[in-house]
């Protein structure tokens, strides 16, 4: 079975999931949100609006208000790969928010989640 790229799922899809991871270890909704909101300038309106159009990643990365400069600190591996050596830019910005949740479900502050 070909493997679904990233591009075409949609952030909906899986927006479930990072809430699930969260919320396992503590964390919450609106801390996903607002994890999502600094990645990407979203307001929290205009995320919910994606989230209920469906919208693919790639589209709502493209389509992003603001993508955060400071998203260049996040550093790591995540799914086995370097995220800083990803070259598909569409890849590499799911593996950021990837990364992010995964440092919120393992505790970190907010503030270093941030990268404040």
């Amino acid at each position: 079975m070909a493997k679904r790229s990233i591009n075409k799922m949609s952030v909906a899809s899986v927006y479930p999931f990072y809430i699930a991871k969260a919320e396992k270890k503590g964390r919450t909704k609106a801390e996903v949100d607002e994890i999502i909101r600094w990645l990407t300038g979203y307001i929290q309106e205009e995320l919910e609006s994606q989230l209920e159009k469906q919208t693919d990643f790639e589209t709502f990365f493209a389509d992003a208000p603001q993508l955060n400069p400071s998203r260049a600190l996040i550093k790591g591996i995540i799914c086995g790969v370097r995220v800083e050596d990803i070259e598909d830019p569409t890849m590499r910005e799911a593996r950021y928010l990837d990364k992010l949740i995964d440092e919120l479900a393992k505790g970190k502050a907010m503030d270093k989640i941030l990268r404040k």
